[in-house]
């Protein structure tokens, strides 16, 4: 057991909730968009920026986006469809270990996402598992749209650690992207990349950290 590891944040998409983005680019390749050159179009990059550090509402981002596709006549229910169709889901047994790993652990959610896909499986939540929000399953959870920042900003990381009172040389950042990572252990953060195909809940033995995995 390494027992100087006392925080642990966790990343939400990919890592807790399983996602797939091609699906929505898939749905709209099916209405003709190139979606190669859109999710590399400075607009684009753009648009998602400001939506998912919360200084576009819901209706601001949907306007801008489907005028951006060229989809102005869409209604903001098949908008919606679409957007929220790469939110797969949060399987139970995951839910569990993280359960587990609250007893050992202080833990945290840290997550990029906006709130049309927040609204979406914070109700999955509810529904399924009684929680009814991330802050009763985590000791904390911070969202981009709600603290206007977003990874891999490194005020983002040192917000969390500020709030929490959280050394960095005790706190272990699981995220499945290289480029968060890199961030923050610059930090001085112990950090796990773990990939799509892994699973968490394999991170720990009955709660606990397995030998190794920092």
């Amino acid at each position: 057991m390494n027992t100087k590891i006392k925080n642990i944040i966790f990343d939400l998409g990919g890592v807790i909730l399983d996602i797939d983005e091609t699906i929505v680019y898939k749905e709209l390749e099916k209405m003709g968009i190139k979606t190669s050159e859109l999710a590399h179009s400075k607009e684009f990059i753009e648009i998602m920026s400001k939506f998912d550090t919360g200084i576009y509402t819901a209706p601001t981002f949907r306007k801008r986006m489907k005028a951006l596709i060229g989809q102005e006549k869409m209604t903001d229910e098949k908008f919606d469809s679409i957007w929220n169709a790469m939110l797969l889901d949060i399987p139970r047994e995951r839910v569990e270990a993280i359960e587990k790993v609250k007893k050992h652990y202080k833990i945290f959610l840290m997550s990029n996402t906006n709130v049309i896909h927040y609204d979406l499986y914070v109700r999955d939540l509810q529904l399924r598992f009684g929680y009814n929000e991330f802050d009763e399953l985590f000791d904390k959870s911070y969202f981009s749209f709600a603290e206007h920042l977003e990874k891999p900003d490194p005020r983002f990381f040192e917000l969390i650690l500020d709030h929490e009172g959280l050394l960095p040389e005790e706190t272990l950042f699981i995220d499945d992207t290289e480029k968060n990572i890199k961030v923050a252990k610059s930090l001085g953060i112990n950090t796990y990349h773990i990939s799509r195909e892994e699973l968490v809940r394999n991170l720990f033995e009955n709660g606990v950290l397995k030998d190794g995995i920092v």
